[in-house]
């Protein structure tokens, strides 16, 4: 922790935490800051007292201090810092589309989303009050990812929901939330050479410097690893770049039906298998199946770190990425296939605190890889959270929830799964690099993900190599 002059006034800073660096990293490299806005809209077909929302997002700013989170340029030692100003009444605007088409309110948020925040000492997010056409009403949120995720946002736009239904309804009021400094101790207190890092440290390295070295495979098929063996003069190399020209991103999404969706969440439920890794199976196996059958395939998974209360209620940007290797022989069952992924990801879960960027690196140098170079080509995340799983005292009411694209992307490929609010059902949000990806190469992916996932719990004891014939 640092004392620094803000404005006249002496403030307590601390350095930026390894998810932040993670962030920060980023757009050290990338001319386009956007690339960290994350917006999103939830909205209800409901009419609202828009005087009581504001008195609740006021409230909810209140109880969130990572909402309340600045950064500052420490010229004594050109770095970043961190703090977090006292509460204060930002301006939230009402927006009011309800005489525009539906399309046109989303393309303005989506334009909204794509502006950068002023990157030090100003705020890092914006609310606003929304009206859209057909009754719905709700909230837009824009945050940048160096102070929020998925689960920070999710948890303030409950926080504010549950707020306005303890003034409108006479609900009991939310819990407080807990205090995003003490996570942020805690996790400085981790990476000062702790017993805990010193062990996480052990792993990594022994993962790293394993003898059979990865092997990388491309969601388009083996094309781009031949491409860069035959170029590079090495016919064994196991790494490839994903080069790229620009950062024009998109989004698109993918609705799996309802029903379908309960039958992946039924088949979970009996047998006790997480989403996210039947998931990670479906999409490995696709991987393994566009590149010659491949049995040793590796994806970035994507790890929330929200295992206690503090961490799961004190918001922030938590999320670390990780390499999920993955070898399965064909004659492996689909079931024994998903416990060798709870495995591997037991793995990540309990030395998930280590720095990406540094494993990243000395993975690079160990390995030797060219700038760029990687065994993995998507990044996949599994968010399962949504209003109605959260919020049991939130009316039964229709409503609907949005992630807008800002434009540009870091990843060539993330696959986001997340469930809709109206029914419950799997969407897979697919945001990409448009010069690396075409739309027809992610609607393969997405259909060939569908046809594994259900040979699969159709029959759990089919073997991996029938389903890979089969699809």
């Amino acid at each position: 922790m640092k004392e620094i002059i803000i404005n006249g006034s002496p403030m307590k800073c601390y350095p930026l935490t390894a998810a932040q660096r993670l962030h920060y990293y980023t757009i050290k490299y990338c001319p386009f800051h956007q690339v960290l806005c994350i917006g999103t809209g939830l909205y209800f077909k409901q009419d609202i007292n828009f005087d009581v929302l504001k008195e609740s997002i006021y409230e909810a700013y209140r109880r969130m201090d990572s909402m309340r989170l600045r950064f500052v340029h420490d010229n004594e030692t050109d770095s970043v810092y961190q703090y977090v100003v006292p509460f204060e009444e930002r301006d939230i605007p009402l927006i009011d589309f309800s005489n525009d088409s539906e399309e046109h309110a989303h393309n303005t948020l989506r334009k909204w989303t794509a502006e950068p925040f002023e990157r030090y000492n100003s705020p890092m997010n914006k609310v606003m009050m929304i009206k859209l056409p057909n009754g719905y009403n709700g909230t837009y949120l824009k945050v940048d990812h160096m102070t929020m995720d998925s689960s920070s946002i999710i948890a303030f736009s409950r926080d504010v929901i549950e707020i306005y239904c303890s003034k409108m309804y006479d609900f009991p009021m939310p819990k407080e939330m807990q205090s995003y400094l003490k996570a942020v101790e805690k996790d400085l207190e981790y990476e000062n050479n702790s017993a805990a890092k010193q062990k996480d440290e052990e792993f990594w390295k022994a993962e790293i410097e394993c003898e059979n070295e990865p092997m990388y495979t491309d969601f388009t098929g083996m094309g781009r690893l031949l491409t860069q063996r035959r170029e590079s003069g090495n016919p064994e190399l196991r790494s490839a770049v994903i080069t790229s020209t620009t950062l024009d991103a998109s989004i698109s999404v993918y609705h799996l039906e309802d029903d379908a969706s309960a039958k992946l969440m039924k088949f979970c439920t009996e047998n006790r298998v997480p989403m996210a890794n039947l998931l990670l199976m479906g999409l490995r196996t696709v991987l393994s199946k566009f590149n010659d059958d491949e049995k040793d395939v590796s994806i970035k998974s994507c790890i929330a770190r929200r295992g206690t209360l503090l961490e799961k209620r004190s918001g922030g940007t938590r999320i670390h990425f990780f390499p999920l290797r993955t070898i399965i022989e064909p004659e492996a069952t689909f079931l024994e296939a998903l416990q060798i992924i709870q495995q591997e990801q037991n793995k990540l879960f309990r030395h998930a605190n280590y720095d990406p960027i540094e494993l990243t690196m000395k993975r690079s140098m160990y390995r030797k890889f060219a700038p760029g170079a990687s065994y993995e080509s998507i990044n996949f995340t599994y968010q399962p959270l949504t209003m109605k799983q959260t919020s049991p005292d939130v009316p039964d009411i229709e409503y609907k929830s949005f992630w807008y694209t800002n434009g540009v992307a870091a990843s060539p490929l993330y696959l986001t799964v997340m469930h809709r609010p109206e029914d419950n059902g799997l969407n897979f949000n697919f945001e990409y690099k448009k010069d690396v990806v075409t739309e027809h190469e992610m609607e393969y992916l997405y259909y060939y993900l569908c046809r594994v996932l259900f040979r699969g719990i159709e029959d759990p004891n089919r073997t991996v190599g029938e389903i890979l014939e089969m699809i």
